[in-house]
């Protein structure tokens, strides 16, 4: 039972970066993604590398979504950037508040994401797919999980398509919160962001920082396996594939891959799930 699939990249910062996502990405279109993604550095630092990386992925054929985060920004410097992105011929945007570089005040005239969204689709019409973030596990920095939601519904009813969630490990949470968001009216389709597990010590602090829970038994696994990498790579495919098929039965409308610039493993859940 064929799923569509989006995969997610993070602009190179090198030329031998480049190239070496060049070639990991021809490998994963040969899962026929839906579209690809490109993310944006904190407080737009990475914005002209996001847009190279956008307009190579056109350029071979791929439907291309750029991250797009507001802080900092000025309605002139997003309807500037809008304008660029519709040039280019990209047709999706993640549309997000940004996370703040560190030392940096608030600044800019958007405050929320739901601010921008509501202002791309004032500004563009339906010229653009805008997609939103989604938290199963709550927003880190989020006052609490109702306010969490009721900012998610503020930022689909203010004109998103459909939204990605932050990664997780557990089908429940996921299910969760579609069902919470739908109580909300916020009834577009919630995709399933996936991480692959291939290192674990990179995971656990990766997962601390962004609000991302590993369940106990994983994270204890993980550490048993120590230094052994092949182990860790092996427990990571069986624990996120089997995640994917839970996802894909509770009616997960696709499945949004954050590949960390990498392919084997991606691939790997792909063709154990028959997907692609």
């Amino acid at each position: 039972m064929g799923l569509p699939l989006s995969f997610e990249f993070f602009p190179p910062k090198t030329p031998e970066g480049a190239e070496k996502l060049r070639v990991v990405r021809q490998k994963l279109y040969a899962a026929k993604p839906e579209f690809c993604s490109v993310t944006y550095g904190a407080g737009g630092s990475t914005q002209q590398g996001t847009f190279d990386t956008v307009k190579e992925i056109l350029a071979e054929g791929v439907d291309a979504a750029s991250h797009f985060s507001c802080i900092g920004a000025t309605k002139a410097s997003v309807r500037e950037q809008l304008a660029m992105l519709k040039a280019m011929g990209v047709k999706r945007l993640v549309a997000l508040r940004g996370d703040l570089p560190s030392g940096y005040g608030m600044g800019g005239e958007f405050q929320y994401a739901s601010d921008l969204v509501a202002f791309i689709r004032e500004e563009t019409g339906r010229d653009f797919h805008i997609e939103v973030a989604a938290y199963p596990e709550v927003h880190p920095q989020a006052k609490s999980p109702e306010a969490d939601l009721k900012a998610y519904a503020t930022k689909v009813k203010a004109g998103a398509d459909s939204a990605i969630t932050q990664y997780f490990y557990s089908a429940d949470a996921y299910c969760r919160f579609v069902d919470d968001a739908r109580k909300l009216g916020a009834d577009v389709p919630v995709v399933p962001g996936i991480m692959p597990i291939t290192s674990s010590s990179q995971l656990l602090r990766f997962s601390d920082a962004c609000g991302a829970e590993v369940p106990r038994w994983v994270r204890l696994r993980l550490q048993g396996y120590g230094d052994d990498i092949e182990s860790i790579k092996a427990f990571g495919l069986d624990v996120v594939t089997e995640l994917c098929d839970r996802l894909r039965k509770a009616g997960a409308p696709s499945l949004h891959f954050y590949t960390m610039n990498q392919s084997v493993a991606t691939l790997e859940i792909v063709n154990r799930l028959q997907l692609g």
